[in-house]
């Protein structure tokens, strides 16, 4: 049934298969299929070992007696949810749209959005934080404590990526709840699976089309907003919102000072002037 697409899926210890489109290298993302899902945390432990962060107790099960956000020390994170149709577990992280707010708002271009999918962060960041407003999913977080402060996200593994490996979390779930590949390939799979067991998955594929497409997608058994995702978000990518002002900004930063220098010269000639009347 997978035919030419499945060769471009992968999951567990699979090497990442590429696909180049006559335009390029098409998105790589992950499908996220949270019927699969049991909160073991291994992706929330893989994520830490591959990026260097704290390693996380993933035995202790108090972390899902509230809802978790990502932060600079965790760039994934599993939540847990009680719904009427029993536990189910949503993993978060950066969901890598195909047209990055925080890419847009960004001055410098510290943020990048990676010909093969993966939203980046470089450290010639000024610090500005548009990328943390800009996100629809609040996702970017900011060291506030550091002397040299970053920027952390989720980069979807974009190094090991450049090595021909999968994204450390896909490689560790035990349960294949994340699958990765192509974008393409991951639509026409999640599709295939709600097709197939239609009373198991609601006939929504999340990402898909939310703020233009993300290159995470996921699956579910009940309503999205049962589980912690938005769904209000609309499906116009965000950049295109304020296409006006991010082309303005260059002419803005150019034109600005030469209106401050012009400001005080108009206010020292009007100052100047007035002594003047004052002597006679």
């Amino acid at each position: 049934m997978l035919g030419a697409a499945g060769t471009a899926l992968t999951a567990g210890k699979s090497k990442a298969a590429g696909v180049t489109a006559d335009s390029g290298e098409e998105f790589k993302g992950v499908l996220v299929d949270t019927t699969r899902c049991i909160g073991c945390q291994s992706c929330e432990e893989a994520c830490a070992v591959a990026h260097d962060l704290p390693i996380p107790d993933i035995g202790d099960e108090s972390v899902f007696e509230g809802q978790r956000d990502t932060s600079t020390t965790q760039l994934t994170v599993v939540n847990r949810y009680e719904t009427e149709k029993g536990e189910i577990f949503v993993k978060k992280q950066c969901m890598h749209c195909a047209q990055p707010g925080c890419v847009a708002a960004c001055l410098v271009k510290a943020m990048q959005k990676r010909v093969d999918g993966p939203v980046t962060w470089n450290t010639n960041c000024m610090g500005c934080r548009y990328c943390m407003v800009s996100c629809p999913f609040d996702i970017p977080k900011f060291e506030y404590n550091s002397w040299n402060p970053k920027i952390v996200k989720c980069d979807l593994c974009w190094e090991r990526l450049q090595e021909g490996e999968i994204p450390a979390c896909v490689e560790a779930c035990p349960t294949e709840t994340l699958l990765f590949g192509t974008r393409r390939d991951l639509l026409e799979e999640a599709r295939r699976r709600i097709y197939r067991e239609p009373e198991k998955y609601v006939n929504h594929i999340y990402g898909e089309n939310e703020v233009g497409g993300t290159s995470w997608i996921y699956l579910s058994a009940i309503p999205f907003e049962q589980i912690g995702f938005k769904t209000d978000l609309g499906t116009v990518a965000y950049p295109e919102y304020s296409t006006g002002f991010l082309y303005s900004v260059p002419i803005v930063l150019i034109l600005w000072p030469a209106f401050l220098m012009g400001l005080s010269y108009l206010t020292r000639r009007e100052e100047e002037k007035e002594k003047k009347e004052k002597k006679r």
